[in-house]
């Protein structure tokens, strides 16, 4: 019989297990842009749970499992860190109510997991961690059906099932088979069931040897140093492979663009020293920044406008709001500028996030409920973060009604067709449909070499990309974005908007503008200071 107490170790292996290989399945993520990857979404949902695992200890099994809903659930990241938790969700339930758990209840809980998981996703997409989920379920109940009375066996049996699902990934997803890799998803599935079946077969729970900012919080960074480098290009014909193999053993966030005058670097790290020495061998220096990053966050929080940030004790509790409003509104951004703006459209609260940091679901929740309204509208302005937007929904204490604004420019266009005057669902509706009407593009670059969609994709090379999608491959920044203009803009276009990153000049966007206009003098452009990170431009057409 599987205890409390073994569940408990075993989801902390888990947890361990898919930090430990966090990179590996980053990797496996097809598309090439930097984004918030599932390797590190999957190790920061479950990092949550470990957490509150740590002091809830002699717990029956249905008890356990439900705190590791709870936990997951509220730390979800990303779609895959959604689909994660509600796969717990699921497997909590076939647990519910039990001091230990047997075969049948293992494989009637694993079942429930990816019943759970199915609903919640509105249009499932087979080869992916669902089918993973899906087949671990089936060869747990064919192991009961046989004869199995050992849990253990059950549950090895599952996760059996869950490898050669995984396998098959590539046959059902052909996008998958072109790159040569297995689902991402999937992946980071069989990694945390690998993890717990070493403590439920007796072997110990998984060491946690991973030690980057992965396993921590956006505010429990462990690289103390953010440093920038310019350096000359004195030897053209020499790959900066070196320079950022080197970066990924000692930081996070790392940004190489690589251009025929020089070299820009970026990474957190705390040793900035070995980023400056390495830099030298591409040539002299232009620009150096060393700042120390927990001294600028403490600043930081220091200078914030206590109106529009949502603010926690040190434990991370808060007490709801009031809702004294008939309205309020949530939106997620990355970027003061963007802060700022939706500040100024009326946004009561701006949760810091977007590519590459996804929020979890209790950040979005923790923003709506010090939100003081009746009804609040969140704008997610990511397509990976729906789905935490709509789970936080679910656990409001007020109505939420959650916006499907995939991009920064949709969700600016839902506020600016917000009417006071108008029902909560016309107002949903009127704003939905006014996001849906821009078409938005962004430049950004290629964070890993990658064979997609036709494109020969090498490291560090501009992408640009036309409603989410890849629309071609440059080499020079102002030129992409000319040239993404001219893709998303119709005969019946009126309206450019150009959200210029942290990384761009503000001559170097003034000029980009000057070239739109003078290339299309049909069209209003408005150029706005969004200081994003990772999206050079980001670009709406209406």
């Amino acid at each position: 019989m599987i205890s409390g107490n073994l569940l408990r170790s075993a989801v902390i292996s888990g947890a361990n297990n898919i930090s430990n290989n966090r990179k590996m399945v980053d990797e496996l993520n097809v598309f090439p842009v930097p984004d918030g990857d599932t390797g590190t979404n999957m190790t920061l949902s479950i990092s949550n749970v470990a957490k509150e695992l740590a002091v809830k200890k002699d717990l029956p099994v249905g008890d356990t499992a439900k705190v590791v809903s709870s936990a997951l659930l509220r730390g979800a990241r990303g779609n895959s860190g959604v689909i994660l938790s509600l796969i717990f969700r699921g497997f909590s339930k076939g647990l519910k109510g039990l001091d230990e758990a047997g075969a049948e209840d293992i494989a009637n809980a694993l079942d429930m997991g990816t019943k759970a998981a199915y609903k919640a996703v509105m249009k499932p997409t087979e080869g992916t961690i669902l089918t993973v989920s899906k087949e671990a379920a089936k060869a747990a109940a064919d192991s009961v059906a046989n004869g199995e009375t050992d849990p253990v066996k059950v549950f090895a049996a599952a996760v059996e099932g869950a490898k050669v699902a995984l396998a098959q990934t590539p046959e059902i997803l052909p996008v998958l088979k072109k790159a040569g890799v297995v689902d991402a998803g999937g992946q980071g599935l069989v990694v945390i069931f690998e993890g717990m079946l070493s403590v439920f077969e007796g072997k110990g729970e998984v060491d946690a040897t991973e030690t980057d900012s992965a396993k921590s919080s956006d505010n429990e960074n462990t690289y103390e140093y953010a440093v920038s480098v310019k350096t000359n290009r004195n030897d053209k014909e020499r790959d900066p492979i070196g320079l950022r193999s080197l970066l990924e053993t000692i930081g996070t966030d790392i940004t190489v663009e690589d251009s025929k005058e020089e070299i820009k670097v970026k990474v957190n790290t705390n040793r900035p020293d070995k980023v400056l020495r390495e830099s030298l061998k591409y040539g002299s220096l232009i620009e150096v920044s060393v700042v120390n990053i927990f001294a600028a966050n403490k600043q930081k929080k220091e200078n914030e406008n206590i109106e529009n940030t949502v603010n926690s004790d040190d434990k991370g509790d808060y007490t709801p709001v009031v809702p004294e409003n008939d309205y309020g509104f949530v939106a997620v951004a990355a970027g003061e500028g963007l802060k700022s703006l939706f500040v100024d459209l009326g946004v009561d609260s701006v949760v810091s996030g977007g590519q590459t940091m996804n929020p979890s679901t209790e950040d979005i929740l923790r923003a709506v409920e010090l939100t003081p309204a009746k009804t609040v509208f969140v704008l997610p302005n990511n397509k990976n973060i729906i789905m935490a937007s709509e789970q936080a929904a679910r656990l409001a204490t007020r109505n939420v009604i959650v916006l499907q604004t995939k991009t920064v420019p949709m969700g600016i266009s839902a506020m600016l067709a917000f009417d006071p005057e108008t029902s909560a669902d016309e107002n949903a509706e009127n704003m939905q449909t006014a996001a849906d009407k821009v078409s938005t593009g962004s430049i950004t670059f290629a964070a890993r070499d990658s064979d997609y969609e036709g494109f020969k994709i090498h490291e560090g090379e501009i992408l640009a990309l036309a409603n989410g999608k890849l629309s071609f491959v440059d080499n020079d920044i102002d030129h992409a974005a000319l040239k993404l203009v001219k893709t998303l803009q119709t005969k019946d276009s009126c309206f450019v908007s150009v959200i210029y990153g942290e990384d761009i000049s503000d001559g170097s966007a003034e000029a980009v503008k000057a070239q739109i206009e003078a290339k299309y003098p049909n069209l209003e452009v408005t150029l706005i200071p969004g200081g994003q990170p990772v999206y050079y431009y980001i670009i709406s057409v209406e």
